[in-house]
């Protein structure tokens, strides 16, 4: 199997609500894939699906349990940027659109500077300036 990752699908509780978060808060657009029943939007070489939770449950043949807003599912996402000063910048503009912060921007004990916030289905975004990852000119980690 090649090492890649092709897409990330996040279960949801309201399909609608979820598409305006990350197209309002975050500016991504959605694809021509989208439609009422699934969102995609295209990241740097990956996929980012929004499906409702009981359906996704339904199409892995597992038990539907509502999760409710829990802020820690057992995985982050990351988006990572160029700069300190980005990751501030990101998070006064999340301040203005009332999104839900996590965890203000800080050093952290491996020598980055990162905080947390969180979509309206409490996924967890790391929002991170790494020193040690070299990105290329569209975001792409080399």
């Amino acid at each position: 199997m090649e090492q890649r990752l092709s897409i990330i699908t996040l279960g949801v509780k309201e399909l609608d609500k979820s598409e305006q978060f990350y197209t309002k808060k975050f500016g991504w657009s959605k694809t021509e894939e989208s439609n009422e029943s699934i969102i995609f939007m295209q990241l740097n070489g990956i996929k980012l699906a929004l499906y409702a939770n009981a359906a996704l449950a339904e199409d892995a043949n597992v038990e539907h349990q509502e999760t409710g807003n829990a802020s820690y599912k057992g995985f982050t996402l990351a988006f990572c940027t160029r700069s300190e000063q980005e990751v501030d910048e990101l998070f006064e503009d999340f301040k203005k659109q009332n999104v839900k912060i996590v965890k203000e921007p800080e050093k952290v004990f491996w020598g980055g500077y990162s905080g947390y916030i969180a979509d309206p289905d409490g996924n967890l975004w790391e929002i991170a300036f790494n020193p040690y990852l070299q990105m290329d000119e569209v975001g792409n980690i080399k």
